[in-house]
């Protein structure tokens, strides 16, 4: 029976804060719906005590969307949970996301504090968080880069004071896969109380890890990702939502699954891409624009006899119509034959040779060669043999 990850989108927490990319509530509403029909798990909506703004956007998410739950996040502050509370009041489910930072370099220059200091702290924002909502999350910033022993103390305590969420961060996307790995691993066998909890991925993508990193936490215990559409996020952004979904979903043998609809994936990736007027890069994973294109003629011939050679997702899988074989310099016979044809043209062995030598002519002025490019080639062809 495959294992159920449940998936926390952070788009309009964590998205959100790419500079110059801000929605407004409006904006916002339309996501979290969108989000809603995708099918994740839970909703970050944003950090009410950050501005009035922010407080508002939560307010009319949690108005807005019933089936997710809607987390708000908070530092591990009375006055930030507080907030939380009053901006959550209508959530059908609610989660408070609170913590405080982890590794030393975080409580020493950051905070100013010790270990013990915010370990109290860290418990003590759980426990009052706890008097509100029985669903609490717990993050231990920059847990990429702590004392995994302090870190596994933290982790023990914070469970025990309520959390029903533990979220292991690496903030600064510092780890490697295998030390990623090891973390989740030893937190799920030496830190007391565990199973009481699910243990979350956090991952940033500075050294384009991000990814990787989400995917070995959950080999090794981890049960929910915290990931944002297209990747975006805070400097080189978050975990890719539909590349973390699709590769449970490609990869049968993990035995994993998570409730998204994945024939949504382009439309919502779409959809934000817009509203945050973000365009998504062309060779970004299942959702860029050449996610299914072809133009190697070597690629190009294996995939017109079989599409398995070169893509290993069908395109309607994630909402895409279909592939595209892409015509340039670098395409071969098979793939100017079957675009051709397409048109309507007969094409024999005999003529493809010289309909190539005008094509490559063609392709190395325009880059890329488009039907009203071939029609003109073909005119000419037809010219030059009669």
């Amino acid at each position: 029976m495959n294992q159920r990850i449940h998936i926390f989108d952070t788009t309009l927490r964590d998205g959100e804060q790419v500079p110059g990319c801000q929605l407004n509530t409006e904006e916002k509403v339309l996501v979290a719906k969108a989000l809603e029909e995708l099918g994740v798990d839970i909703i970050e909506a944003g950090f009410p005590v950050s501005s009035p703004g922010d407080f508002t956007s939560v307010v009319a998410v949690s108005k807005a969307v019933k089936d997710p739950v809607i987390c708000a996040l908070t530092r591990a502050v009375k006055g930030d949970i507080d907030c939380a509370v009053r901006a959550l009041k209508y959530a059908k489910r609610k989660r408070i996301h609170t913590g405080i930072g982890s590794s030393d370099i975080h409580i020493q220059h950051k905070f100013k504090s010790t270990r013990h200091k915010v370990l109290e702290q860290g418990v003590a924002a759980v426990a009052y968080a706890k008097k509100f909502v029985e669903d609490v999350e717990f993050y231990a910033e920059d847990a990429g880069r702590a004392d995994i022993f302090f870190l596994a103390e933290m982790i023990e305590e914070v469970i025990a004071a309520g959390a029903t969420v533990v979220n292991i961060p690496d903030t600064t996307g510092y780890c490697l896969p295998h030390e990623y790995a090891e973390k989740i691993k030893f937190l799920v066998e030496n830190v007391q109380g565990i199973h009481k909890a699910v243990i979350s991925c956090h991952c940033h993508d500075d050294l384009g890890l991000s990814t990787a990193n989400s995917i070995a936490g959950v080999i090794n215990g981890a049960r929910q990702i915290e990931c944002t559409m297209n990747g975006i996020g805070e400097r080189a952004g978050n975990t890719s939502l539909e590349e973390v979904v699709m590769i449970l979903k490609s990869h049968k043998d993990l035995q994993f699954e998570t409730g998204i609809n994945t024939k949504k994936l382009f439309s919502t990736s779409n959809l934000v891409s817009r509203l945050m007027k973000l365009q998504v890069q062309p060779n970004k994973a299942i959702v860029g624009r050449n996610a299914f294109a072809h133009s190697s003629g070597i690629h190009q011939d294996g995939f017109l006899k079989n599409r398995d050679t070169y893509e290993i997702i069908d395109p309607a899988d994630v909402g895409v119509d279909k592939s595209m074989i892409v015509l340039t310099a670098r395409s071969g016979r098979a793939a100017l034959r079957h675009r051709l044809q397409a048109l309507g043209y007969s094409v024999n062995t005999n003529s493809i040779n010289d309909i190539y030598t005008h094509f490559l002519a063609v392709a190395d002025k325009v880059k890329q060669v488009e039907d009203i490019h071939l029609t003109e080639i073909m005119e000419n062809v037809k010219v030059k043999m009669q």
